[in-house]
C-alpha cells in the first residue's frame, strides 16, 4: 500500500479528535467518555462525511439481526450520547445532523487525520478484536484475506461494506466474548480500586414500568458487592441521587469518596434480559473492564451473583462469601422488586403489598419477610402507626427471614431494631448489630442502628464512631446524623459545627435545619432556633406554618413557639396518629411537669419506641430528679 492510501487511524474536526485504534475520543487531548456502541456509531458517520447513512444501514452494521434489542430506542439513545459528548445539538447541529426517517449525516469540517504506524502487530484474538475501533479490525480482516497486489485500491463502495462487515465481525466476537462472560482489560491496575460506587443503571427499555427492575438491578448489586470486606461500598440513597444525571465522573466520585465507579443499562422485555456494565477509574476517568450479558428474566437472581463476584475480581477485592442456594421463583423476585422500588418510594401501601405478594408466591422467600420487617417496624418507630400493632409484626417477619436465611444482614439489622425499640433487650441488639455489620461491612443502615444501641448503652465514643462509618457509606441519607448524635451527647457546639458544615451541602435538608434548631435553642439563641425551625417548615412547603411560628416568637419569644408547637400536636391529632411522647416534649419544654409525666406514662403504656431515649432528650431535662422520671427509667431498664 503507498503511504498516501494507509487506512485513517485517527480524524480530527474542530477541537475533537477520533482515534479509531484504541476507540478513543479526545477534545483538546482530553479523553471523553464514550460507551463502545455511540463510538462505533461516530466512526461509521466518520467514514462517511457529508452523506447520508441510513438508519437500516446503521441497523445492519452495529447490530446483529437476532439481537435482543429495542432498534429505535437504542439508535436515539447512542446518538444523543454523541451528541452529549461533543456538545451537539439535535436543532442546531454542528456535527451529527438528523434526517427525519432517513439517517444521520456528519456535517462538520475534517480538518486533519494521520495514518497507522508502519508495522503492524500480528493476528489479533477474539479478544482484541472486541477491543479495537472499527477501522483497525476493517484493516486486519482485509490484510488477512487479499492478496497483496490487491491491496493499492479500493472503491468508496467497497470501502463502505467493509467497514460493515468489520463492524458486524466486532459485535460478532464481542457477543461470543460476552456470552463466555470474558472481559476486557484496560492498563489501570485494579488494586487502585479500594471503593466504588454503583451508579443508577439505565432503563433502556423505554417504558417507565420498567423503572423498577433497573433500580432492583442496582440495588442488588449493591448489596451483593457490599458483603466483599475487601471493598467499601457506598449504599443506595446515595447513588440514587445521581439518577438520570449526567455529570463527570470525577465530580460524582469526588462527592461520594470513592475512586471506582460501576455504571451501565438494563434492557428488560419480553422474557429476556440484557445488562451491559463497565468499571472505571475515578480519579483518571479510565475504563477499566467492561462486560455485557443476555439472559433469560427468570435468571436475574444469578445474574446480579456472577456480575457481582466479577466486579469483586477485577479490583482484587475478597471473594464474596457464598449464599444460600435456595431458588427464587421469576415471578417472587419480580414482587420482590417491585416491593424495594416502592418502599424507596415512600409508597407504603405498594411495599406491604407486594412483599406480601412475594411471600404468597414464595413461603421461604427470606428477603420479602426482611422488607416486611422493615416496612411494620419502620413504620412503628417512626411514628406512623401505633407501635403497639406494628412492632409485633414487625418482629415476627424478621424472626421469619432469620429462620429461612441466616446469614442476611438485613435480617439481623431488622432483628436488631425489635430488640432494641420492642423488646428494650440492649444486649440482644447489640449482638444482633454486631452480627449484621460482620455479614455485610458496607450496611450504612446497620452502623447507624448500632450508633442508637451504643447510645443507650452510654458507650459514648462507640455511638460516634459508629455514626460516622454510616454517613461515610451513606452520605445523603441522614446527613443530620453525626450532628444528631452530637445533640444526644449534650455537645451543643460540635453539633452546630457539624450541622452547619453539612448545610452547606445539603442547604434544603429539613433534618439538618432541625437538629440545628435544637443546638441553639440549648445553647440559650432563642431567636437562631425559632429561623432554622421555620425554615424547617419552609423547605417542608408549609410557608403558612413558618410564617406562624415567627409571629409566635415575635409576641411571645421561646415560649410562644414552644405554645404554637403544642397546638399543632393537638391538631395532628385530629387526623392520625401521634406519639404520646410528642405532647410530652411539648408539656415538658412549658414547664408543665403534671402533663409531661401523664403522657410519659401512656407512653410507656403504648410501648413507644423512643422511650429508650429519654435519658438523652433534652426537652426533658425539667424532669430530671423528680422520682418519678427515676422510677420510668428503672422501668424501662436503662443503664
Amino acid at each position: 500500500m503507498e503511504p498516501s492510501e494507509r487506512k485513517v487511524q485517527r480524524i480530527a474536526f474542530d477541537r475533537f479528535e477520533v482515534d479509531l485504534r484504541s476507540g478513543e475520543l479526545l477534545k483538546n487531548d482530553r479523553r471523553l467518555r464514550l460507551q463502545a456502541q455511540p463510538f462505533q456509531l461516530l466512526a461509521l458517520l466518520l467514514e462517511r462525511p457529508g452523506e447520508v447513512v441510513t438508519r437500516e444501514e446503521i441497523c445492519r452494521a452495529l447490530w446483529q439481526a437476532d439481537t435482543f434489542v429495542d432498534f429505535d430506542h437504542s439508535l436515539g439513545t447512542a446518538i444523543n450520547k454523541i451528541r452529549e459528548a461533543l456538545g451537539d445539538s439535535a436543532d442546531h447541529p454542528r456535527f451529527v445532523e438528523t434526517l427525519p426517517r432517513r439517517g444521520y449525516r456528519f456535517i462538520g469540517k475534517i480538518e486533519a487525520s494521520s495514518e497507522p504506524p508502519p508495522s503492524q502487530p500480528g493476528p489479533a484474538s477474539s479478544d482484541a478484536i472486541v477491543s479495537l475501533g472499527v477501522e483497525s479490525v476493517a484493516d486486519r480482516i482485509e490484510a488477512g484475506s487479499r492478496p497483496a497486489a490487491q491491496k493499492s485500491r479500493r472503491s468508496p463502495r467497497q470501502k463502505f461494506l467493509l467497514v460493515l462487515t468489520a463492524s458486524l465481525a466486532v459485535l460478532l466476537s464481542a457477543l461470543v466474548f460476552f456470552r463466555r462472560s470474558e472481559d476486557s482489560r484496560a492498563t489501570i491496575p485494579p488494586a487502585s480500586i479500594t471503593s466504588i460506587a454503583v451508579l443508577p443503571l439505565e432503563n433502556l427499555s423505554g417504558d417507565k414500568a420498567q423503572e423498577y427492575v433497573a433500580d432492583g438491578m442496582t440495588d442488588e448489586l449493591i448489596t451483593q458487592l457490599a458483603r466483599s470486606k475487601g471493598l467499601r461500598v457506598i449504599s443506595r440513597t446515595s447513588v440514587m441521587q445521581y439518577k438520570g444525571v449526567h455529570r463527570p465522573l470525577p465530580d460524582i466520585a469526588r462527592e461520594l469518596g470513592v475512586d471506582g465507579i460501576l455504571e451501565g443499562s438494563v434492557l428488560n422485555a419480553g422474557g429476556r434480559m440484557r445488562v451491559t456494565v463497565q468499571l472505571v477509574h475515578a480519579a483518571s476517568d479510565t475504563h477499566v473492564w467492561a462486560q455485557s450479558y443476555i439472559r433469560d428474566s427468570s435468571d436475574m437472581l444469578r445474574l446480579q451473583q456472577e456480575l457481582a463476584e466479577n466486579v469483586a475480581k477485577e479490583v482484587n477485592s475478597t471473594a464474596l462469601p457464598g449464599k444460600s442456594e435456595r431458588l427464587i421463583s421469576p415471578e417472587a423476585h419480580d414482587a420482590y422488586l417491585r416491593g424495594r422500588y416502592a418502599w424507596f418510594g415512600s409508597d407504603g401501601e405498594g411495599t406491604r403489598h407486594f412483599f406480601e405478594r412475594a411471600i404468597q408466591l414464595q413461603p421461604d422467600y427470606a428477603a420479602a419477610y426482611s422488607g416486611l420487617a422493615d416496612y411494620y417496624t419502620g413504620g412503628g418507630v417512626g411514628g406512623d402507626w401505633d407501635p403497639k400493632d406494628a412492632l409485633p409484626k414487625g418482629e415476627a417477619a424478621a424472626e421469619k427471614a432469620l429462620q429461612l436465611d441466616d446469614s442476611s444482614a438485613e435480617a439481623h439489622s431488622s432483628m436488631a431494631a425489635n430488640y432494641l425499640f420492642y423488646r428494650w433487650n440492649w444486649k440482644a441488639a447489640e449482638e444482633e448489630s454486631q452480627k449484621a455489620i460482620e455479614l455485610n461491612p458496607n450496611y450504612a443502615e446497620a452502623y447507624h442502628l448500632y450508633a442508637y444501641v451504643l447510645l443507650v448503652l452510654n458507650r459514648n465514643d462507640g455511638a460516634l464512631d459508629a455514626q460516622r462509618q454510616s454517613q461515610e457509606l451513606d452520605p445523603f441519607a441522614r446527613p443530620w446524623g453525626l450532628g444528631h448524635v452530637f445533640n444526644c451527647l449534650g455537645r451543643y457546639h460540635e453539633a452546630e459545627i457539624e450541622l452547619r458544615q453539612r448545610i452547606t451541602a445539603f442547604p434544603t435538608n429539613g433534618g439538618l435545619r432541625s437538629e440545628l434548631a435544637e443546638s441553639y435553642l440549648m445553647q440559650g439563641r432563642d431567636k437562631d432556633s425559632m429561623e432554622e425551625y421555620a425554615e424547617t417548615l419552609r423547605i417542608e412547603g408549609h410557608e403558612n406554618l413558618a410564617a406562624e411560628v415567627r409571629a409566635a416568637f415575635a409576641a411571645k419569644g421561646n415560649r410562644g413557639v414552644q405554645q404554637w408547637r403544642l397546638a399543632d400536636l393537638k391538631q395532628l391529632a385530629r387526623n392520625r396518629y401521634v406519639s404520646p411522647l410528642e405532647f410530652a416534649f411539648a408539656y415538658a419544654r412549658l414547664g408543665q411537669k403534671e402533663e409531661a409525666f401523664r403522657w410519659l406514662e401512656r407512653a410507656y403504656d403504648d410501648h413507644v419506641p423512643w422511650l429508650v431515649r429519654i435519658h438523652q432528650h433534652s426537652d426533658l431535662d425539667p424532669l430530671r430528679g423528680d422520682p418519678r422520671y427515676e422510677a420510668l427509667i428503672k422501668r424501662i431498664g436503662l443503664p
